[in-house]
């Protein structure tokens, strides 16, 4: 009662001059770091953040700090609470709310009464993509007002809304403003030239992995979304703008994934409103969205995406700016007034203070919209998630591109039968028989699913168990079977697990293992395709290869629901053996092989399958191993093994594709050396390694080679003398010959994505297979006319050769305009190179977007090569992206042994 007539009083200003001496105890940025924040030429650290965020909850009672984990690099990931006092006192039963209500296991009763109670939680955060030093410091300026202010609006807020900022990327920070301030002279200030990703692994790839979280950083931050607080709405910022305007935000432009509940959508529009219509009341121009900026809905993986699949608002805005002040441009179209920029901005000085500003009035904007509408967004989220649950229960059809295209087809078989209504197409009505719609949507075949099951006895289910526990960490129900059962005549054994769609993030448990299908999105019809804002297919149960079957009937049996975010473990047992198997099917027998030959233990793989035999000194090692093994004896052809001496590509600055390989190899237990392009160009490979690995922009195209050797990036002088040896890249003249003796040395080279232009390089009877003969000429096939962005397809794959041990006779590879080859003269006949996959069908799309993707069939997209006594491996897909696709991790972990 004395709070609230304190606060009372506050309000009514009776007694301003109290709590101005409340917000003088609370430590302004300048006081702890020196100067404001927005200043110029001024970043602060992590190390200086954390410290300035202690303080904060050290003096003020609104405060609450958390620490949610450890980031890659072993620092503390904090989180700050900032509600009213009394809020903070009932944190516990606060977060219950907000769980309840997004699980929505509850009567529209107890909702209601429960939105009532609640206060809405809202998510900031900043710092993700560290080089977008607006986002952190945006943080720290916003965590002060309202840790301070005592304006009505401010402590309106507070009473109503909890409030979650959340550094995204600590490791980030640290380095970049370090790297920032290292400069005496301000004036040479800048954040570019870093010598290494500003996320240990992934760097810009940190904003990819919310649907996997493989990294620990977003292991962090998805238990707190999507396990722990469930908030209605997230606020993820980013830089830059688009050039003409200061910020580009919600709502975004076409198209939106297909399962998300439509008021997500409406929620989107207006949330969005009110940060577009505070930008104008407060005369800050500038804003756009919608058609002005990139941005769409599509996409899950995002930090600001993933949170759509759980019914949760997320923002995005990028915004320029600088603690290096700059100019907004001239770009005359964006002088004109539209629809998505109604209020554009002029060309001007522009500094870090202005995008500081925008950004916390953007965050009230997003706050004060919560505030009011508490109790809405609050029954909102229940109300979206239990139409998923009713949605999951019953039969349902859920419309897509090629159903609609499905309908159009049985509407041309049925023009005896036309009613009224059909497309417009710009003239006049088409009648379509509505026997067309019936034929399409009420078909059995065409049912959505009412659940899936992950069978125990599948090959690897120990990557099974890596799947499910990706959906857990996003807050997925999991139930698993504690006795055999049987489903539609097919017998299942206990230990299998069930993933039912009737939950409330139904549409993240279809995005995981239903096809993707991105419509055709071209700027007019015959032009070229608009890409998407990342990848248009990216189905995990695909990538991962994981085995289910998709179950379109209700069903029932033995299942003991998983509790929310808690982890699966594999139930491995050793039994007695004096010979054990493990099968090079099973990603996880890799890990025990490394760790085998590690320890000196003798391992032999099949020479018919590529199975690893291992006898019984192994079995300490193997009964602390998480790895499926059999009981056998050792084959008549084996072939005794060791560990290959492993290097990795890197280069200065650091490769986003080479830290997710790097990421990959320390949990499989590999040793492998980062090695930059002056290691190669010193030569003598062979002396000090047994395989390189170049991934995907290691290798440039042979016509963009340089002859010279020189340097690229930063001038040696401009930075740390430990980093110097980091610089150039492979060129033509120096490195290519010393990797041709490599390979003729007895090397083995893996190559990945566009690094197989090393072919070209070296001269094998292999030619680009996406091109066309124009005028005598090869000319590469036009966009126009072949468009894979970022998807799914199936290859068939040579099994037999020891590259592809492990594999299935069909593969599910990650193609983004990937290079597929034809073999010309005679490569295979001679024995020169051997295919290891190809498109057997013309219309390999499994999830996502293909267009012309018949002009695949009978492309190789890998083979091998025999260049003297190695080997070169090319993979055209991305065989190891972004560390999600388990499925062809194989491809590379074969290739690592002698």
């Amino acid at each position: 009662m004395i709070k609230n007539y304190f606060k009372n009083l506050c309000l009514s200003f009776l007694l301003a001059g109290a709590c101005n001496a409340y917000a003088q105890n609370v430590p302004s940025p300048k006081s702890h770091f020196g100067f404001d924040i927005g200043d110029n030429y001024q970043l602060a650290n992590y190390s200086q953040t954390e410290a300035y965020f202690k303080k904060l909850a050290a003096s003020s009672k609104r405060v609450k700090l958390v620490d949610i984990g450890k980031t890659e690099e072993g620092r503390s990931q904090y989180m700050l609470v900032v509600s009213s006092p009394e809020n903070i006192q009932k944190l516990d039963r606060y977060k219950e709310i907000s769980q309840k209500l997004a699980h929505a296991e509850i009567t529209p009763e107890q909702a209601k009464a429960l939105a009532q109670e609640g206060k809405a939680v809202v998510w900031i955060d900043g710092g993700l993509h560290a080089t977008e030093v607006v986002g952190a410091h945006q943080l720290i300026q916003t965590a002060y007002e309202f840790a301070s202010k005592t304006d009505p609006e401010t402590l309106k807020i507070l009473d109503n809304v909890i409030i979650l900022f959340t550094h995204a990327n600590p490791d980030g920070q640290e380095l970049v403003s370090n790297w920032y301030m290292r400069e005496k002279d301000e004036k040479k200030r800048t954040t570019s030239g870093l010598p290494v990703l500003y996320e240990k692994y992934a760097g810009h790839d940190n904003n990819r992995d919310f649907f996997m979280l493989n990294l620990k950083e977003t292991q962090n931050i998805g238990r707190q979304l999507f396990v722990e607080w469930l908030p209605q709405i997230m606020y993820n910022h980013h830089q830059t703008g688009p050039a003409g305007t200061v910020v580009a935000g919600p709502p975004y432009r076409d198209p939106f994934n297909y399962v998300f509940d439509p008021a997500l959508l409406t929620s989107l529009d207006a949330v969005g409103a009110a940060m577009h219509n505070r930008m104008n009341i407060e005369n800050k121009p500038g804003y756009t969205q919608r058609g002005g900026s990139v941005y769409s809905t599509w996409y899950n993986g995002g930090l600001r995406t993933t949170t759509y699949f759980h019914n949760m608002i997320g923002l995005l805005t990028e915004i320029i700016g600088s603690p290096t002040p700059s100019e907004i441009p001239l770009v005359p179209s964006r002088l004109l007034p539209n629809g998505d920029s109604p209020n554009p901005i002029t060309p001007r000085k522009w500094y870090f203070k202005n995008s500081i500003d925008y950004s916390v009035s953007l965050n009230y904007a997003v706050l004060g919209y919560a505030q009011r509408y508490r109790d809405e967004l609050l029954f909102n989220i229940y109300q979206m998630g239990r139409n998923s649950i009713e949605r999951g229960k019953k039969d349902t059809w859920s419309f897509s591109p090629k159903k609609i295209d499905a309908i159009n087809n049985a509407a041309k078989q049925d023009k005896g039968n036309a009613a009224a209504g059909g497309d417009f197409d710009f003239g006049p009505r088409r009648p379509i028989s509505n026997k067309a719609f019936d034929t399409v949507m009420n078909a059995p075949a065409n049912r959505d699913p009412r659940g899936y099951i992950l069978s125990a006895n599948q090959a690897d289910f120990n990557s099974a168990i890596k799947f499910l526990n990706a959906l857990i960490r996003t807050g997925i129900v999991v139930q698993k079977a504690t006795a055999p059962f049987s489903v539609n005549g097919k017998n299942y054994p206990a230990g299998s697990y069930v993933v039912k769609t009737d939950q409330a993030f139904r549409p993240h448990v279809l995005d995981m293992f239903e096809p993707q299908d991105h419509p055709n999105d071209f700027k007019s019809e015959g032009g070229a395709p608009i890409p998407p804002y990342d990848a248009a297919g990216w189905t995990l149960a695909y990538l991962m290869d994981i085995k289910f079957d998709r179950i379109t009937d209700d069903f029932t049996g033995p299942f003991e629901k998983n509790p929310y975010g808690r982890l699966l473990t594999p139930e491995n047992k050793i039994t007695a053996a004096n010979t054990f198997l493990l099968s090079a099917a099973q990603n996880d027998s890799y890990t025990a092989v490394n760790d085998l030959l590690k320890n000196k233990i003798d391992v032999y793989r099949s020479a018919e399958n590529g199975d690893f035999y291992v006898g019984s000194a192994g079995k300490a090692i193997l009964a602390k191993a998480n790895v499926q093994l059999k009981p056998a004896a050792l084959p008549r052809n084996k072939i005794k093994i060791s560990a290959g001496r492993i290097a990795l590509w890197d280069t200065y600055g650091g490769s986003m594709a080479s830290g997710w390989v790097r990421w990959m190899m320390e949990q499989y237990h590999y040793d492998a050396k980062v090695i930059y392009p002056q290691d190669i160009d010193a030569g003598n490979l062979k002396s000090k390694f047994d395989v390189i690995i170049l991934v995907g922009g290691a290798v440039p195209a042979i016509q963009a080679t340089g002859g010279s050797g020189r340097t690229f990036g930063p001038k040696a002088e401009d930075i740390p003398a430990e980093y110097r040896n980091r610089l150039g890249r492979i060129t033509a003249d120096k490195s290519i010959p010393q990797l041709k003796n490599f390979l003729e040395d007895g090397g083995n080279i893996v190559t990945i994505g566009s690094s197989t232009n090393l072919a070209y390089h070296l001269n094998l009877p292999v030619r680009n297979a996406m091109v066309e003969i124009i005028k005598g000429e090869e000319k590469k096939l036009p966009s126009e006319k072949f468009y894979v962005p970022g998807s799914v397809l199936n290859v068939e794959v040579d099994t037999k050769l020891p590259a592809a041990w492990g594999m299935e006779k069909e593969a599910d590879v990650y193609f983004d305009n990937s290079p597929v080859f034809k073999l010309t003269g005679d490569a295979i006949a001679s024995g020169k190179i051997k295919p290891l996959m190809w498109f057997g069908s013309p219309s390999p799309l499994r999830s996502g977007w293909a267009w012309g993707q018949a002009y695949l069939q009978d492309g190789v997209t890998a083979f091998e090569a025999r260049i003297g006594k190695g080997t070169l491996l090319a993979f055209g897909p991305e065989i190891a992206f972004r560390a999600q696709t388990h499925g062809t991790f194989k491809l590379i972990f074969n290739q690592l042994y002698k």
